[in-house]
């Protein structure tokens, strides 16, 4: 299993109860197809660089994630049809380093 690096930026307008929901949701996209999450942080509400969606601001999410291809192509199928984030970004840890 290779390691990836997951970052997604939530709607802003979501209560802390749904920003859990959103995290459950993709952390178990991760579990669910043989992966692990290896640590997960809440970067919190920050400014965005330029709008999306006429949005000025949203929560940002950091996850490690331990999974195979095809967990990997499921968890990038989720966030691509979540309608709460906003944009994500999934690098491989040992092509940064």
């Amino acid at each position: 299993m290779r390691t990836y690096e997951v970052v997604f930026i939530a709607q802003p307008g979501l209560d802390d109860e749904g920003l859990a929901s959103l995290v459950e949701t993709v952390k178990r996209a991760v579990t669910e197809n043989g992966g692990e999450i290896v640590k997960e942080e809440m970067m919190g509400r920050r400014k965005l660089a330029y709008p999306i969606r006429r949005y000025e601001e949203g929560h940002y999410v950091l996850l490690h994630a331990s999974l195979e291809r095809p967990a990997l192509n499921e968890l990038e199928r989720r966030l691509k049809l979540s309608e709460d984030v906003l944009r994500h970004l999934i690098v491989r840890l040992d092509e940064v380093a």
